[in-house]
């Protein structure tokens, strides 16, 4: 039987709502004794499931606030216990209030992300959908949202049953093999069983070339805007920021320090950092500038290299480019509302990724959107396959593809069927710690530390 959990589950601040949520088998009991419905004939231990009461909650210095009571049945709940959410105006005050009665009534405090973990260890949602909630919660745009849903409606659960499966048929086929060697059992056909191991292989590593492309959905790229002295870095960097952030001037080296902003580009989100223009200089300030300038070019996951497509090509540009090689970045050819007279041809030869826009005219973000995406992965993503998200996911996955490699190369090699059968079990603990069907006690603590209270 379980004890009755109490948490506020909206985000704290004065608002319209605030829902004190309880969870546990006698949530209704426990909420009955602060909650006194204006329907006397309708009592919460009268409502079934999904079932809403307005009245009053109340304490022993009397009442609180007007409430609306709305009652969850197990197992028909998001817990998978009786669930009663008690809604008010979301003032702080109140709130804590209601909290605290809550707890005189016998409710117990809830630990970060006890709600979802008792929906996990009842059933309700496997382990990767139970961490695919904090990334819903924390969703910035409609890609994310809808891969996070995907997760937590069990899309990855659902893509690794099938081999799960296929990999439980053949280690069935091994210790039947190996445990009775003198019953008349079928040979095991290493073609079958090849076909099988790398079915199951392409699966996972399809699921692991999500990761990165997910990675950067959820937590943004940090970004470099770099190039020499007036090519419009500063205007890119108000471009994309929506307001002045920069100082932009005809002057070169207006930029002496590193300014920062945070912004959405499309469906990924940028950390960007506006440096001093890359050049030699006299100037001791600029030139202390001029060094940070190639330390967070080297240090960023993303970089978008301006150049001054009005005017011909320099060695500084030269110089910059060379310095990108077999990176990630994109080249922005800047001033389009002048004559080009830069060799278009000589940057799209040394970069993949080639954008022409005009900051100062707003022009071309439409293009750089879509360079962004298509560098960082993020347009190979489809919104109704879940991605892989959080590293303890990717090394399951890594680990289950590791031993379905060694599976197949003991089958090339002719290995016995006992030591083929060790990497297959090896890559089957993998797939069921990924999805939380064999999980420790503390791979589980692990992922509920990153809740929040009240979820």
């Amino acid at each position: 039987m379980s004890h009755v959990i109490a948490a506020i589950s909206t985000p704290a601040g004065a608002a319209g709502l605030g829902v004190v949520r309880l969870s546990g088998d006698d949530a209704v009991a426990v909420a009955a004794k602060l909650f006194r419905p204006v329907d006397k004939n309708r009592p919460l231990s009268a409502l079934g499931g999904y079932t809403a009461a307005y009245g009053h909650v109340f304490d022993a210095d009397g009442d609180i606030d007007d409430c609306v009571a709305l009652v969850f049945r197990a197992p028909h709940s998001y817990t998978g216990e009786d669930v009663v959410e008690l809604s008010c105006h979301g003032g702080r005050y109140i709130l804590q209030r209601v909290l605290r009665a809550c707890f005189q009534a016998g409710a117990k405090p809830a630990a970060a992300g006890e709600f979802t973990r008792r929906a996990f260890l009842s059933g309700k949602m496997d382990l990767t959908g139970a961490e695919s909630v904090m990334d819903l919660i924390a969703a910035e745009g409609k890609l994310a949202a809808q891969t996070a849903l995907a997760a937590r409606e069990g899309g990855i659960f659902r893509r690794l049953t099938t081999v799960k499966e296929d990999l439980l048929g053949v280690a069935a086929q091994f210790a039947a093999y190996i445990d009775y060697p003198d019953e008349d059992i079928p040979d095991l056909e290493p073609s079958v069983l090849r076909k099988t191991i790398q079915t199951s292989m392409s699966t996972v590593q399809n699921l692991l070339d999500t990761y990165d492309a997910g990675r950067i959905l959820r937590e943004g790229v940090d970004t470099a805007i770099v190039g020499r002295p007036n090519v419009g870095k500063s205007t890119l960097m108000n471009l994309l920021s929506g307001c002045e952030r920069s100082i932009v001037t005809d002057v070169a080296g207006t930029t002496r320090d590193i300014v920062e902003e945070t912004v959405r580009l499309g469906d990924v989100t940028l950390r960007l950092a506006d440096t001093a223009g890359i050049r030699d200089t006299a100037d001791t300030v600029e030139s202390v500038g001029v060094t940070r300038a190639k330390a967070r070019m080297e240090q960023a996951a993303l970089v978008l290299a301006v150049f001054d497509g009005s005017e011909e090509l320099t060695e500084e540009d030269k110089l910059l480019t060379s310095r990108l090689k077999n990176r990630a970045a994109i080249a922005i050819i800047n001033k389009a509302d002048k004559p080009l007279l830069i060799d278009a041809n000589w940057i799209s030869a040394h970069f993949p990724h080639v954008v022409t826009l005009s900051a100062k005219e707003h022009s071309g973000v439409e293009s750089l959107t879509a360079a962004v995406a298509a560098v960082t992965g993020i347009e190979r993503l489809d919104a109704a396959q879940p991605v892989l998200s959080t590293e303890r996911q990717r090394q399951c996955a890594a680990d289950c593809l590791a031993c379905l490699t060694e599976a197949e190369e003991a089958l090339t090699m002719g290995f016995t069927p006992d030591a083929v059968s060790v990497s297959v079990d090896g890559a089957i603990n993998a797939l069921l710690e990924l999805t939380g069907e064999r999980a420790t006690e503390a791979v589980v603590e692990q992922v509920f530390a990153r809740f929040c209270v009240g979820k």
